[in-house]
C-alpha cells in the first residue's frame, strides 16, 4: 500500500504537466481518475474524519477559485480541474506552500515561453506540432507543468510521503 501512497501522485503530476505541455490540455480523465484514486486511498492513510475533511475542503476551494479564475479567462478549464484534484491530495496544511510553488514556477514557464517566442522557430521544431504550438504567440501558457512541478515539490511534506515513510 504504500508504493501506492508514493507512486499515484507523482505519476499524476508528471502525466498532467507532460500532457499539458504537449497538447495544452488536461484530461478529465485524468482529474477524475486523480479524485478517485484519492477516495480508494484515503481509508488506508490513517486521517481522522476532519483531516479527511480538510483535504476535500481544500479540493473544493481550489475547484471554485480554478472555476472563478477560468471564468475570466486567467486559466484554462483543465488547469482548474487539476489544481483542485492535486489540492484534494495535498490537503489544506500544504496547500498555502503548494500555491506559493506552483505560482513561482508558473511565472518562470511563462517568461521561458515568452522568450522562447520572440525567437525564430527552426524549421525542424515547426514539424513538431506540439513545439509550434507552445511557439504560437496566440497559443496561453501550459500552465499545468507548474502545478505538476509545485506538486512534485511540495508532496514530500504531505502525509501521504509520511504515511509512507511510516509503513516501510
Amino acid at each position: 500500500m504504500s508504493m501506492l501512497f508514493l507512486a499515484v501522485f507523482p505519476l499524476a503530476m508528471i502525466f498532467g504537466g507532460l500532457w499539458d505541455l504537449t497538447t495544452m490540455t488536461i484530461p478529465n480523465l485524468l482529474t477524475v481518475a486523480f479524485a478517485l484514486a484519492f477516495a480508494v486511498l484515503v481509508p488506508f492513510l490513517g486521517l481522522t474524519w476532519q483531516e479527511v475533511a480538510l483535504h476535500v475542503a481544500a479540493g473544493v476551494l481550489m475547484l471554485l477559485v480554478g472555476m472563478g479564475l477560468f471564468a475570466l479567462g486567467w486559466i484554462g478549464g483543465g488547469d482548474a480541474k487539476f489544481i483542485a484534484a492535486t489540492a484534494l491530495w495535498i490537503g489544506m496544511s500544504d496547500l498555502l506552500a503548494y500555491l506559493i510553488l506552483a505560482s513561482i514556477f508558473g511565472g518562470v514557464l511563462t517568461l521561458l515561453i515568452l522568450v522562447f517566442r520572440s525567437m525564430p522557430l527552426p524549421l525542424f521544431m515547426m514539424r513538431q506540432d506540439w513545439i509550434a504550438r507552445l511557439h504560437d504567440r496566440k497559443e496561453g501558457i501550459p500552465y499545468g507543468v507548474a502545478l505538476a512541478i509545485g506538486g512534485l515539490m511540495v508532496f514530500p511534506q504531505t502525509v501521504w510521503f509520511a504515511a509512507a515513510a511510516h509503513a516501510a
